[in-house]
């Protein structure tokens, strides 16, 4: 089995690495809660896993997971790709200490609808979720105080996400 992360972020660097890790992934809006009582909020996402892609590799060589790894991917049919170089997994996502959380563009009343993660941006007491389509998550807390488990196998992924770049 793949080893799983398992990370606590106390400050800005800290949600730096986080960000980094959560980039492109799909977080069902149903996924999401604010508990207001208990002063936390969170999440369950579909998390691209970029520790396995090879980030020192460029895009298009992106290193393959070691040959081990391949056969913890199990799917009933025996369909799991050959060489598949791209993983996903569930992950939970808690941040405590939460005072307020904030949205725009997000449709409260669409809990199915599947939101792709673009950033996480942290300042000392105020986290943003910057979601495609211009909609945004914003916590309001008295400190940072945030941890990220992956939850369950991960899976392989057909590709890795892309983004265009941006010319002038």
């Amino acid at each position: 089995m793949a080893e799983r992360l398992k990370l606590r972020a106390h400050d800005a660097v800290d949600m730096d690495v986080l960000a980094a890790l959560l980039q492109d992934a799909l977080v069902p809006l149903g996924q999401m809660d604010y508990l207001p009582r208990e002063r936390r909020f969170a999440m369950v996402i579909n998390r691209f896993m970029w520790e396995r892609a090879g980030l020192a590799a460029d895009h298009a060589g992106a290193a393959a997971p070691d040959a081990g790894e391949e056969s913890d991917a199990r799917f009933e049919d025996g369909a799991t790709p050959k060489g598949s170089r791209f993983w996903r997994t569930h992950s939970g996502l808690i941040f405590d200490r939460v005072k307020a959380v904030a949205t725009r563009n997000l449709p409260r009343s669409r809990k199915s609808t599947l939101l792709n993660l673009l950033t996480v941006a942290s300042e000392p007491k105020r986290i943003t979720f910057h979601f495609s389509g211009g909609a945004f998550l914003r916590l309001q807390v008295t400190e940072i105080r945030c941890h990220l488990e992956d939850i369950g196998d991960p899976w392989p992924a057909a590709d890795m996400p892309r983004h265009a770049v941006a010319t002038t």
